[in-house]
């Protein structure tokens, strides 16, 4: 778990810029309004899961019962962030119709379960679209005070538009210098136009000499 600073270097300026987000998200939810929360780039490379992962572990840390599932079922990257088996996962649990409890690696953190993508499958947009999914979302929600979702990006395909329909709020990370201006703000408006709740953007990869922080968290949206 290398990329897991929280973990690894708690007491590093990264994680505590982490723990900063942790509390501007915590502030928002201050009646507990939402439990759920779908991560996810305009693009591929902008740290999406990276961010997610250390997002979750910083809740975890916290007291919070919280779990990750990797929904992006095109290039999931959660099992080698974690450094775990992705044998059965998320797939397997809804062609099957077993307990997701089944599927559940919580080596990690005892506060953080984990469910893997499992096998890709060939129609990634309809399963996550599907009355099953969306049933499974709300067991999670009944068990856990946060569930955190990895989704492929915006732009190039609409998993994470059609999660947004049913996920309580959205994070969108983008990576500083590397992201074009145009790209991120059709991003936005993509989900706005399905009335996806934007919780907030995460901008990484600020290079260290220029700022305090290599993670910033603004609770405001782009393009407003």
């Amino acid at each position: 778990m290398k990329d897991i600073i929280v973990h690894k270097e708690p007491k590093s300026p990264v994680s505590e810029a982490y723990r900063g987000i942790r509390t501007n998200i915590s502030f928002d939810n201050v009646d507990k309004t939402f439990k759920t929360i779908l991560v996810t780039s305009p693009k591929e490379g902008e740290g999406k899961t990276t961010t997610l992962c250390n997002l979750a572990m910083t809740f975890a840390l916290s007291g919070n019962r919280v779990i990750v599932v990797d929904t992006d079922l095109r290039r999931p990257k959660l099992h080698k962030l974690m450094e775990i088996s992705n044998i059965n996962g998320l797939t397997d649990i809804l062609l099957k119709g077993d307990d997701y409890r089944k599927y559940i690696n919580n080596s990690v953190h005892p506060n953080l379960d984990l469910i893997t993508s499992g096998t890709i499958p060939d129609n990634p947009s309809e399963i996550l679209g599907s009355d099953a999914v969306k049933r499974l979302i709300e067991e999670l929600k009944k068990d856990y005070d946060y569930v955190f979702l990895d989704t492929p990006p915006v732009v190039p395909v609409n998993d994470a538009i059609i999660m947004s329909t049913y996920i309580d709020r959205v994070i969108l990370v983008l990576a500083s210098g590397e992201v074009e201006q145009d790209v991120a703000i059709k991003a936005v408006r993509d989900l706005q136009k399905v009335g996806a709740k934007i919780l907030g953007t995460v901008l990484n990869k600020v290079p260290i000499n220029k700022q305090k922080y290599n993670y910033y968290y603004y609770s405001n949206e782009l393009g407003e």
